[in-house]
């Protein structure tokens, strides 16, 4: 069968443009229109501005700016101790060639930078605070004291009791040992053991955690004490003396001693606390050896 009434309709006749093509609204090469130029530079600088104000810079800027506040005291810290050690050590000097008229003007001179150093009088302010129950005050004092010299807070002194075995310590800045001017500086400390348990014990070894004024630590490791490994009966104590030179007029030490009981074959050995104290030329409200 076959279709003969109905066609299948021709297909348009294509139609070619002779003319130019329509320009697209686009921005001419090279440089931006001023308009343009202007809302670029406004968008930068609101996205420099949301960035600069956002929190996260601020708290950056904050940390800096206390790190450069504490760097600052601490220099200035460090020239004021060193200009009372030296002070100290000249002191010493003059009484002992009995050049008494030095020595009476040195020892004005101690009084005076002593009255007018700022740890010296917070620590004065803050003692006399305490006494009088001026809480509020003492706590305002001790806040000052952690921003011009944290290290001073820390006592020249510690007392610590593990399993029995107490631990008490004390510091003492030695001028005629020292060379401030060439930045070095001696601390004696002397250490009492005290054994409070039933049982005995002996040290074995020692170590020591040694923080300067610049926050750099040593680690130090030895054998007993002072050439011995002593063994501390129930009720009895050992004590001796030692010392620590410094780079800086400040620092800390702690640590332990490893110690075992005598009494029992195979016992385990254990480590007993030694509490940190400092190490300053400023000494503290007690300077009183053990």
């Amino acid at each position: 069968m076959q279709w003969t009434g109905l066609r299948s309709p021709s297909p348009a006749p294509k139609v070619a443009w002779m003319g130019r093509r329509p320009r697209t609204a686009r921005w001419p090469r090279g440089r931006l229109p001023a308009a343009r130029r202007v809302v670029v530079a406004s968008a930068a600088a609101s996205d420099a501005n949301s960035s600069s104000n956002s929190p996260e810079r601020d708290e950056e800027r904050e940390e800096v700016a206390r790190k450069v506040k504490e760097e600052k005291a601490a220099a200035s810290l460090l020239m004021r101790s060193q200009k009372y050690a030296m002070l100290k050590q000249q002191l010493a000097v003059a009484a002992q060639f009995e050049d008494y008229k030095e020595a009476a003007r040195l020892r004005d001179s101690l009084r005076s930078f002593e009255e007018e150093e700022p740890v010296l009088r917070l620590r004065r302010l803050m003692k006399k605070a305490i006494e009088e129950e001026r809480f509020e005050d003492a706590a305002k004092y001790r806040d000052e004291l952690k921003i011009l010299a944290p290290h001073c807070l820390l006592k020249c002194s510690s007392d610590a009791t593990t399993l029995g075995i107490r631990v008490q310590v004390r510091s003492v800045y030695i001028e005629s040992r020292s060379q401030p001017l060439k930045g070095q500086f001696f601390f004696a400390y002397r250490i009492r053991i005290t054994n409070n348990s039933q049982r005995p014990v002996q040290l074995l070894r020692r170590h020591w955690i040694v923080t300067d004024g610049n926050g750099k630590t040593e680690n130090i490791w030895g054998v007993g004490v002072v050439g011995e490994q002593p063994v501390i009966f129930p009720r009895t104590g050992f004590e001796y003396s030692s010392a620590c030179p410094l780079s800086t007029p400040n620092g800390r030490m702690e640590g332990d001693f490893e110690m075992k009981h005598i009494d029992k074959a195979g016992s385990s050995t254990f480590n007993v606390a030694i509490a940190p104290f400092s190490l300053s030329i400023l000494g503290d409200d007690n300077d009183v050896l053990l």
